[in-house]
């Protein structure tokens, strides 16, 4: 699953393909998202096989529905409502404080950082990832379009962004 996440498009092919990035550039994109998420994909999955070898799928989503309390053998719906509270209550607190960051700090002088570093632009640029909005994503493309961000740092941002796409359906 999570290799479906790390190679998908998210917000940035229709970013690229509006601002007529080359053909080229975009598949490159692509091919390296694609061969990340299989690589990371398999990685993932033998070491939860491992770490779960004498353990059977209901003994894990019982250890799971008991740690978050959620009692999901008693009503799957009102479970299902907690978790979406949770989660919405979660991104809006987290997407506040990152427009407050943002704002204060400005958008220029980020952007400013991000490119001069060529180490701690990357990282900077994958934590930006890790806020859960389609805003991150769409923030890391225009940087990369306007050359304010290098190619490993887009791939970074937008890796360590694949699970806004869970929370862009919502």
């Amino acid at each position: 699953m999570i290799s479906v996440y790390l190679s998908t498009s998210d917000e940035m092919l229709p970013i690229l393909i509006s601002e007529a990035a080359p053909i080229g550039e975009i598949l490159g994109i692509l091919a390296v998202k694609f061969v990340l998420g299989m690589i990371y994909g398999f990685i993932i999955d033998f070491v939860i096989r491992l770490k779960n070898k004498n353990r059977a799928e209901e003994e894990r989503i019982i250890d799971l529905c008991e740690k978050e309390h959620c009692h999901c053998e008693k009503s799957l719906i009102k479970s299902a409502i907690k978790h979406t509270v949770s989660i919405l209550i979660y991104i809006f607190i987290l997407t506040l404080i990152v427009n407050i960051i943002v704002h204060l700090i400005g958008e220029e002088t980020l952007s400013n950082f991000m490119s001069s570093s060529k180490i701690l632009g990357p990282i900077i640029t994958a934590l930006i990832g890790l806020i859960p909005n389609c805003a991150s994503s769409v923030i890391i493309t225009e940087l990369y379009l306007g050359n304010l961000i290098s190619f490993g740092s887009l791939i970074g941002g937008l890796l360590a962004n694949a699970g806004s796409r869970i929370t862009c359906a919502i």
